[in-house]
């Protein structure tokens, strides 16, 4: 049975083991990064969300509300997915290179993507990987792993056609 078509009395069950929001989105609670964890802080003396050790110190009052301390959190988590990834992606991209890889090609960039399911990453195009933002969430050999996969299954790019449509040559 695929995960689409789940039996709904299932699907019950299994988001029933759910934290409510209210109940996970509050000063002391775990993020999942890269694998581990880092404890929310809220703290009015940053002006932006700051990751200091295992701790994120979100930029909010104490009297912040779940869904404050939530979109604080998601916002930073967002950011530094993009930030990370694009970094492995154009890492793997130069230790995937060969004689054979045009020497114009760039890494491929990075677009993220929200859905709640699919891939962790996906070809987009010749150009672009579609990467879920909660791979951020994985270890670092998870991430580097499924980035390398889609970067291996990129299409080749067509070396162009001199004037007379002639493949051009390529070394």
């Amino acid at each position: 049975m695929s995960a689409g078509s789940r039996n709904p009395q299932l699907k019950l069950k299994l988001d029933a083991g759910e934290a409510a929001p209210a109940s996970r989105w509050h000063d002391g609670a775990e993020l999942a990064f890269l694998g581990g964890s880092l404890r929310l802080v809220l703290d009015t003396t940053h002006k932006e969300a700051v990751c200091e050790g295992a701790a994120l110190a979100l930029p909010l009052p104490p009297q912040a509300t779940p869904r404050q301390i939530q979109d604080r959190a998601e916002a930073w988590l967002r950011a530094e997915a993009k930030h990370r990834l694009q970094l492995i992606i154009e890492q793997k991209f130069l230790e995937g290179r060969t004689a054979l890889t045009p020497a114009a090609r760039r890494a491929p960039r990075l677009a993220l993507s929200f859905a709640a399911r699919g891939n962790w990453v996906e070809v987009q195009d010749s150009e672009t990987l579609r990467c879920n933002w909660r791979l951020i969430e994985q270890p670092s050999a998870v991430i580097e792993q499924a980035i390398a996969r889609a970067i291996a299954a990129l299409p080749p790019e067509h070396p162009g056609f001199d004037l007379f449509g002639a493949p051009l040559a390529t070394h």
